[in-house]
């Protein structure tokens, strides 16, 4: 059932099956001639059921809805192209809309592939359909060519809110928070969650992933945002929050430096196996394919701040990339 926050605007909780995130907070702000809907969900039936019955119980019609896209991760977009109708509009990030097309997509999933190979994992491991069971086997129809772009500062007007967006990269290359001034209130997407902490991965054609999320939490931690609203779970102390991701990380920085240290020339797979993680496995083994996808990418996040740093030095170590720290 959807749970109106404040006049006319509701929070739908949709079901994210096969992933450990559970749901989606999905937002849809009611404004006279046209609606706003923020993020979607998978691709999924699902998914597909459980919007549509919730926007029909608040008496949404697609047909004067557009579709704020907060980043290009298959649980908050994967849906967007199965639920447009004519004039329906769609969102992104300018950055992000290539990584959702065709030819353009599949490469950079092969490059990811090929980055994870370097990082040690295993060739079967990629080949898995189930490693990605959740990112790319229900992400959004690839054939989808009608996203439209959104640049930092770009408003977007609904009855008595106006969205202004706020470019947050990390999370993902281009993320995008939105901010209403007016009500004191943000949409955060993945970049401040509560609950859990935001996955940092290494991207593709981005430099410093983890030094651009910390950055991006200095930014809008200038704004006055009394109400944040996150894309997963609760919501809670907006800036308190940010003072612990960003505590959070510098102790992930000095613990994956350690690793190095006393673990010289060893590659991502094997230093991400060496440290910490909140998930209920004994040991790195058990880890489920997608979720050491996951520790994998992050951990590379962290090494490449480090060398940017200068505290750790990567290399080719011939059918891997091994770090040492300098």
């Amino acid at each position: 059932m959807p749970e109106e926050i404040m006049n006319s605007l509701y929070r739908m909780q949709i079901n994210l099956p096969n992933s450990p995130l559970r749901i989606l907070n999905s937002y849809v702000i009611k404004g006279g001639e046209r609606n706003i809907l923020i993020d979607t969900g998978f691709n999924h039936p699902e998914c597909r059921e459980t919007l549509l019955n919730e926007l029909k119980e608040i008496g949404v019609d697609m047909a004067d809805t557009d579709i704020i896209l907060t980043h290009l991760h298959a649980d908050h977009t994967g849906l967007a192209p199965e639920i447009v109708v004519p004039r329906t509009r769609v969102f992104l990030s300018r950055q992000e809309i290539p990584w959702m097309r065709g030819e353009s997509r599949r490469q950079l999933w092969e490059n990811d592939n090929i980055r994870m190979l370097r990082s040690g994992f295993a060739s079967e491991t990629i080949d898995n359909r189930k490693t990605f069971s959740s990112s790319r086997g229900m992400a959004s129809n690839s054939d989808f060519n009608e996203y439209l772009p959104i640049d930092e500062g770009d408003e977007f007007s609904c009855g008595d809110y106006t969205l202004k967006a706020v470019l947050t990269p990390g999370h993902t290359p281009a993320h995008m928070c939105f901010w209403m001034e007016r009500q004191k209130t943000m949409f955060t997407g993945d970049h401040v969650l509560f609950d859990i902490t935001p996955n940092i991965t290494l991207w593709q054609n981005v430099d410093d992933s983890l030094g651009d999320y910390l950055e991006s939490l200095k930014k809008i931690d200038k704004y006055d945002v009394q109400l944040a609203l996150p894309g997963h779970r609760g919501t809670g102390d907006f800036h308190g929050r940010i003072a612990d991701l960003l505590e959070h990380h510098e102790k992930r920085l000095e613990e994956c430096f350690n690793v190095v240290l006393n673990n010289p020339d060893l590659n991502v797979y094997d230093i991400a196996g060496k440290m910490t993680w909140k998930i209920r496995c004994n040991s790195w083994e058990e880890f489920p394919a997608n979720q050491k996808w996951f520790a994998v990418g992050e951990c590379h996040s962290h090494l490449r701040h480090l060398a940017r740093r200068g505290r750790v030095q990567e290399f080719d170590g011939g059918a891997t990339d091994r770090f040492r720290a300098i």
